[in-house]
């Protein structure tokens, strides 16, 4: 009986605890209503703004429909200039890459030495000059692979001279190599793959089930045919000829969608069949992107580039189309001497 009666006292405590709860509610409910009239009475301007709102809500017919936006007259915005061949193209809207007196010693040696480059947007650009000229420790300090000793390089307007290279990739800028760097012991369509992850918020769930990474094929495909390797995606990297996986290497750099592609001597041990090819496919891929180049063989150089840097001893030589500086006497005597004996 003791227990059944302090049962019932317990459960009239908690009916009238509730009761008291739901009055205090209904008085902030009023309070609340109060306050907004208040508000809306002393904001008429604000309510007559939403009214419009409303009503110009309602007159759509279909709720979640998408609406088409113009395209943007503003220069730099809105999408890239339409590339056309390098021989009738139009000129470039801005300057995307940029070096200011730039130098690079190494104990006392002056590899690069106050080079000012400007590289526009939507152009293939070539680096060339002769061996020791200083092309690849330029490369490297477009891509932060080397800190500047002097200078500074700009970015789409942005200071980048002490940028990590990885974050200077998810910026936009991405490289290859002169050896090419591929896994050998997974299949091309792995390899690209992987490159596709790091947009991926699960990419380090190392707990998630490896059907996930189905959901990466399409694109990776799409890659893989952008350069010509849709036929081998089942294949491992390691059978591809050295041409095949060059345009691997290219489809996994794509993957993280570059607004600035840097290639390190493309050709290099190439066979001369495959030469053709990878210039195709480089002409192909510059569509919608600027191309830095760094390359020995002038028929490619010739070929492709819509600007060219010359480069000797550290320093700019020359500068301009290929038919400009192949012109230039100080160009041909670096290359091929005086003829002095």
């Amino acid at each position: 009986m003791a227990d059944n009666k302090a049962n019932r006292q317990r459960l009239r405590t908690a009916v009238r605890s509730v009761s008291k709860s739901r009055a205090d509610l209904g008085e902030l409910r009023s309070a609340a209503t109060a306050s907004n009239a208040e508000w809306l009475r002393r904001s008429p301007r604000r309510l007559s703004v939403g009214a419009a709102k409303f009503s110009s809500f309602r007159a759509f017919p279909a709720i979640g429909r998408k609406r088409t936006r113009e395209p943007s007259a503003q220069p730099g915005f809105g999408g890239r200039c339409e590339r056309q061949d390098h021989a009738t193209r139009k000129p470039a809207t801005r300057v995307i890459l940029e070096t200011r007196g730039v130098s690079k010693s190494f104990s006392g040696f002056v590899a690069v030495n106050n080079v000012s480059l400007r590289i526009w947007e939507g152009t293939i650009h070539s680096l060339i000059g002769p061996n020791g000229a200083g092309k690849t420790t330029l490369f490297n300090l477009l891509t932060k692979f080397l800190r500047p000793t002097a200078g500074t390089i700009r970015y789409e307007d942005r200071d980048i001279t002490t940028m990590r290279p990885a974050k200077l990739a998810r910026a936009g800028v991405a490289r290859s190599f002169q050896i090419s760097a591929t896994f050998s012991n997974m299949t091309v369509l792995e390899n690209v793959r992987i490159a596709l992850q790091r947009g991926y918020c699960w990419q380090l769930n190392f707990w998630d089930s490896r059907k996930v990474l189905c959901e990466l094929d399409h694109a990776a495909q799409d890659l893989l045919a952008e350069v010509g390797l849709e036929a081998f995606s089942d294949r491992l990297a390691a059978e591809l000829t050295y041409g095949g996986k060059r345009a691997l290497e290219l489809a996994t750099t794509l993957a993280l969608k570059p607004k600035v592609l840097l290639l390190d001597e493309p050709m290099a041990g190439l066979a001369a069949e495959e030469i053709s090819r990878i210039t195709a496919l480089i002409r192909r891929v510059a569509k919608g992107r600027t191309v830095v180049l760094v390359e020995h063989n002038l028929g490619v150089v010739a070929d492709l580039s819509d600007e060219i840097t010359v480069l000797q001893r550290g320093e700019i030589l020359a500068s301009g189309t290929y038919n400009e500086v192949s012109q230039r006497p100080e160009v041909i005597e670096a290359y091929m001497g005086t003829g002095d004996v």
